[in-house]
């Protein structure tokens, strides 16, 4: 009984592991997503991006597929030169985290 409890704990343990990592999206498959209509352009989620930051550059971006949704992370420096860390919501380019980068 006790080897089964153990099992099944383990294996539970590697289901939410691999739910919980985060797969890097092409591309290619991000342009195929863009056309589906499943997550908005890199255009239209940098502009999401920088419409909180006035002024600000786009340094550096990627996709994500994490917990089974989209998740566009995009680096900017404000018109301060202070860099910050954004996660928006690929599908919605709702601003879902922001992060000061020291």
């Amino acid at each position: 009984m006790k080897i089964l409890t153990a099992v099944s704990a383990a294996a539970a343990m590697s289901l939410i592991a691999g739910l919980a990592q985060a797969r890097d999206i092409s591309p290619d498959e991000a342009q195929k997503l863009v056309q589906a209509g499943t997550i908005k352009s890199v255009e239209q989620l940098n502009a999401a991006a920088l419409a909180k930051y006035p002024g600000a550059q786009v340094e550096d971006s990627d996709l994500e597929q994490k917990l089974g949704r989209y998740v566009y992370e995009v680096e900017v420096r404000d018109a301060q030169g202070v860099q910050w860390d954004l996660d928006l919501d690929a599908a919605t380019a709702e601003i879902i985290k922001t992060e000061r980068d020291d």
